[in-house]
C-alpha cells in the first residue's frame, strides 16, 4: 500500500533522524571515557562480568511482567483503546490502532509521553529534595516510568506486549533508548535488522541478553547524579534544596526524552513500514 504525503514525511523525518545518528562524533573525552570505563571493567573475571549482565536482564524481564500485568497498565490500555475509538468507532482491541492515521496516532502516542515526562521530572525533583530512602528508589522508579512509556508507545501504534516478541522488542528499545548518544547507532541498527527479518512469529528469535559492556555508563551516570545531589542537598533557598532538586528533575527528563524520542520513532517507522509492505 502506498504511503500518503503525510506518511511520506514522517517516514523521511525519521531517515533524517537516523542520519544525525549515523553523522553523530564522539569527543576526544568521550572516547577516553568510553575506553577508561571498558578496560576498568574488563579487569573483573568474565564469570563475574556475565553474572553481572544476567543479574540486570533478569530484574527487567521481571519488572516488565510486573508493569505489564499491573492494573495501572491495563487502565492505561483501555484508556489508549478509547481514545482510538474517538477518531475510529471500530477500535475495539489494540491491534485496531493500526486504522488510524499516521496523525491520530501521533496525537495520542504524544499524550502518553508529555505524561511520563513529566513523571520523570516530578521524580527527580522528590530524589533531589527528599532522604536516602526517595534517593535510593530513584533509578527503579525512573526503570519503572520509561518501560511504561516504551510499552504504551507499543500499544499505541498496534503492538501487544503481552508475546515474548513484543515483550524482548520493548525492552530492547527501552535498552537503546538508554544508551549514549555515541553508542545509539548500533542499538538501532540491531533493532532495524530484527524488524527486517521479523516474520510474525509468537515466540522472539534473536539474542535473548539485552544489556552488555556498552550499557554499563548509564548506572554509572545515575551513581554520579545521586553523588552530585548529595553534595548540594544542604544548598537551601528559603528552606528548599532548589538546585538539588533541578539537578534531579532535569536529569530524569533528559533520560525520559531521550528514551521517548527512540522508542516514538522506532514504533512509527515500524507502523509505516508494514503499512507500506501490505
Amino acid at each position: 500500500m502506498p504511503l500518503t504525503d503525510r506518511e511520506r514525511y514522517v517516514l523521511n523525518d525519521i531517515q533524517e533522524w537516523e542520519k544525525k545518528l549515523n553523522s553523530y562524533e564522539p569527543n576526544d573525552f568521550q572516547q577516553v571515557y568510553e575506553k577508561y570505563l571498558e578496560r576498568s571493567f574488563s579487569l573483573l573475571p568474565e564469570r563475574v562480568q556475565r553474572q553481572f549482565f544476567s543479574v540486570i536482564d533478569t530484574w527487567l524481564f521481571h519488572l516488565h511482567g510486573i508493569i505489564q500485568g499491573s492494573q495501572l497498565q491495563m487502565d492505561a490500555k483501555e484508556r489508549i483503546i478509547a481514545s482510538g475509538r474517538i477518531f475510529q468507532k471500530e477500535i475495539e482491541e489494540i491491534s485496531d490502532m493500526q486504522k488510524l492515521s499516521i496523525d491520530q496516532l501521533q496525537y495520542i502516542a504524544e499524550q502518553q509521553i508529555a505524561r511520563h515526562r513529566l513523571y520523570s521530572l516530578a521524580q527527580g525533583g522528590l530524589a533531589g529534595k527528599g532522604g536516602a530512602l526517595l534517593l535510593g528508589t530513584d533509578i527503579p522508579a525512573m526503570a519503572v516510568i520509561n518501560l511504561r512509556v516504551v510499552q504504551l508507545i507499543a500499544m499505541t501504534y498496534g503492538y501487544e506486549i503481552n508475546s515474548p516478541h513484543e515483550m524482548m522488542t520493548s525492552l530492547k528499545v527501552f535498552h537503546t533508548g538508554t544508551l549514549p548518544a555515541r553508542m545509539q547507532l548500533n542499538g538501532w541498527s540491531l533493532l532495524m535488522e530484527e524488524m527486517a527479518v521479523d516474520d510474525g512469529h509468537y515466540f522472539y528469535q534473536g539474542m535473548e541478553e539485552i544489556t552488555d559492556i556498552t550499557w554499563i555508563e548509564q548506572p554509572l551516570q545515575q551513581l554520579l547524579k545521586a553523588i552530585v545531589i548529595t553534595l548540594f542537598r544542604k544548598k537551601m533557598f528559603q528552606g528548599i534544596p532548589l538546585v538539588s532538586m533541578t539537578i534531579g528533575a532535569g536529569a530524569n527528563y533528559q533520560l525520559t526524552r531521550k528514551v521517548t524520542d527512540l522508542a516514538h520513532k522506532y514504533y512509527q517507522y515500524r507502523y509505516l513500514k508494514a503499512k507500506e509492505e501490505l
